[in-house]
């Protein structure tokens, strides 16, 4: 009777297990939430990403961040220059509670509204000169890798002809000489326009360079062989098959170019081909402050900190994002 009662004990217990374990179903997690709590717990990366998005939203709303001062990137106010000195009333750049970060030299101009300014104009040109890169370099580097042959040595010299290119002096020349008006644009408008094609078409090999050597290693997976023997098309597999499989690179990748494009468009802003004045630009603030950096040091600091803070927070969340999406890579 005793083996017969513990074996009846041990089935009850058995059964009351089951339930628990039936009632507590286990959930699974897709590939995104996955990197998603990766991502969480690099504070490092979150705290990028936080500062990421606060200028962001600086650029998107600085018409009513700037609004809160109550003052204007392009307004001059010659009262606030020390006559006899030439140089801000007050201390520390002439700040204020009308003025957060004091004014520029010599116009009187206030740095908070221009910073704000600033990042709408710079985040801007970097953040759809990154899109137009990343377009065509993810196209055309999946067409060469798919295809292959006399398409992918075609398109693969071409990267390499528009890598070796020297952009930076391409874009000095041509907006140097560009004219006040063309294309039906004018003004800064014009210098826009150029900056973002300029930037854009030049940087879309280093994506397109990546995506082909991960086309390449895709189109001999199944899930393509499959697609291919059921009768789908070439485009189709390339863009419903393949290009699922390229979100996390190209995330990445976006992450680390838009810095690189910020610090592109700050300097040919510093070398005065970029955005012109009264239009507030980073670049263009520290091109400005140097005259008179010895007098008014906060004008030189004020904008150089800013383009330093943007890059630097795009950099760690870019890093903490390839670890998260790729966590076997090398760091």
């Amino acid at each position: 009777m005793t083996l017969i009662e513990d074996a009846g004990d041990s089935g009850i217990a058995a059964e009351k297990l089951v339930a628990v374990a039936g009632s507590a179903a286990i959930e699974g997690r897709s590939l995104g939430r996955i990197a998603w709590t990766r991502l969480k717990r690099d504070k490092v990366a979150m705290a990028g990403g936080v500062l990421v998005i606060l200028l962001i939203l600086m650029a998107i709303f600085a018409p009513v961040i700037a609004g809160f001062e109550g003052q204007d990137p392009t307004s001059l106010n010659n009262g606030l220059i020390d006559p006899n000195y030439s140089t801000p009333i007050g201390g520390l750049g002439g700040i204020s509670g009308s003025h957060w970060l004091g004014v520029d030299l010599p116009g009187g101009r206030d740095i908070f509204a221009r910073i704000v300014y600033g990042a709408r104009y710079s985040l801007g040109i970097a953040g759809v000169s990154t899109l137009v890169a990343m377009v065509l370099g993810v196209v055309l580097g999946m067409i060469a890798g798919y295809f292959g042959g006399f398409v992918d040595a075609f398109l693969s010299r071409t990267m390499d002809l528009f890598l070796a290119f020297p952009v930076l002096l391409l874009s000095i020349s041509i907006l140097g000489v560009l004219p006040n008006s063309a294309f039906g644009l004018s003004g800064n408008s014009l210098r826009i326009a150029l900056l973002i094609v300029i930037i854009g078409f030049f940087s879309w090999p280093y994506i397109g360079r990546i995506v082909r050597g991960q086309t390449l290693a895709l189109r001999e997976r199944e899930f393509v062989d499959a697609a291919r023997s059921l009768g789908a098309s070439p485009f189709r597999i390339i863009f419903k098959e393949i290009l699922p499989n390229l979100v996390a690179p190209i995330l990445v990748y976006a992450t680390l170019l838009i810095p690189a494009n910020i610090l592109f468009e700050a300097a040919l802003s510093f070398l005065g081909v970029g955005m012109r004045e009264p239009t507030p630009s980073w670049g263009a603030m520290i091109n400005s402050a140097i005259q008179t950096f010895q007098i008014d040091p906060e004008y030189l600091i004020v904008p150089g900190a800013a383009i330093f803070i943007t890059v630097l927070a795009f950099n760690l969340f870019g890093d903490g994002l390839r670890d998260a999406l790729d966590p076997k890579g090398s760091r």
